[in-house]
């Protein structure tokens, strides 16, 4: 398990060679980019982003014609991290937690353009002794989508920390268990598996409530983090953004364009997600789950992450605290009211 956190000390090396001042291998203009993304809701600005072309459009209305997208989907936000560190992908969009960490290895050489949403994460059991987060005992598993460094992970670690004291924030990081959500939901739908609870995003999130027998809501990320957080937005290295900085400016509009079209005309979104994704679930579930509190937080602006980076400044994950969430975003998005 150690070796995933992240293959960290190893990709450190690597990805400071890749973002920093001075290495070897200069950032050039590029006209195909690669963009990663995981399952989920979540991601729906990326879907509308790639069936209607919204980054070609607006690279090419900035004056860059002839731009290509290649979306790539992952499971995990580590293994986005890993995609970044290797040089396979150009742009990720993923957790906050996974942004704040390469921001901070890299000593500023990743940073965010612009988050795309921030609706609930939900710890979902099917487990009727657990309740609350003091009922786990050392042998319930909780699956994640990256041990120790995704957002749920993360937010995990901040409830322990409510729950049972600030010096016992990692006393459940042992529960954590790898699993991309898809997966996740795979095995909350088998009573036979040993994971039986599940820090999920929509439309998992639904599904496990719907079609698992006796699964409820154990927390919500709004519960613990006290309103929205972001948990998918866009980064890159600023090398990248420095050699394309109207590749960067291309995405932010068209991560606008996405999220407006999800809040005006949200029918027409679920299909674009459905048709991209393959996902079966009916539109008109999809379009109930989308009416359910904080589902409609499609926003450019960061929400929540200076209290996740004050976290793990605290226990020490972060080795730099920074002064303001614009230390880790780039300039496009610092007209923002981000938090």
């Amino acid at each position: 398990m150690k070796n995933r956190v992240w293959s960290a000390c190893a990709g450190a090396a690597m990805v400071l060679a890749m973002v920093l001042p001075g290495a070897a291998a200069l950032a050039q203009q590029k006209s195909e980019i690669s963009l990663s993304r995981q399952p989920g809701i979540f991601y729906m600005p990326s879907h509308i982003m790639e069936k209607h072309k919204l980054i070609e459009k607006h690279a090419a209305s900035l004056g860059v014609p002839g731009v290509t997208t290649k979306w790539i989907n992952l499971s995990g936000g580590g293994a986005q991290t890993d995609a970044l560190l290797a040089g396979s992908v150009d742009i990720l969009n993923t957790g906050t937690g996974n942004l704040l960490l390469l921001w901070d290895r890299t000593r500023g050489g990743v940073k965010g353009i612009v988050a795309t949403s921030a609706q609930p994460m939900t710890l979902i059991s099917r487990d009727p002794h657990i309740k609350s987060i003091k009922d786990f005992g050392p042998n319930d598993k909780i699956a994640v989508p990256t041990v120790k460094v995704s957002t749920q992970a993360i937010v995990l670690q901040i409830a322990a920390a409510e729950a049972f004291g600030a010096d016992q924030w990692s006393k459940l990081d042992a529960n954590t268990v790898q699993l991309g959500h898809p997966d996740a939901y795979v095995a909350m739908t088998n009573a036979q598996h040993e994971v039986r609870n599940h820090f999920a995003i929509p439309p998992f999130t639904f599904l496990e409530l719907k079609n698992v027998p006796g699964a409820h809501v154990v927390l919500s990320s709004p519960d613990v983090m006290g309103g929205p957080l972001s948990q998918a937005q866009f980064f890159t290295t600023t090398k990248f953004a420095d050699a394309n900085p109207k590749i960067v400016q291309a995405v932010r509009d068209a991560t606008k364009e996405a999220q407006d079209l999800i809040r005006s005309d949200t029918k027409a979104a679920v299909e674009i997600y459905k048709e991209v994704t393959g996902d079966k679930t009916s539109a008109e579930d999809l379009l109930a789950w989308l009416k359910e509190p904080g589902m409609m937080e499609w926003n450019l602006q960061p929400q929540g992450t200076m209290k996740f980076a004050a976290h793990l400044s605290k226990v020490g994950t972060l080795k730099t605290m920074p002064k303001a969430w614009t230390d880790y975003y780039l300039p496009v998005a610092h007209d923002l009211k981000g938090n």
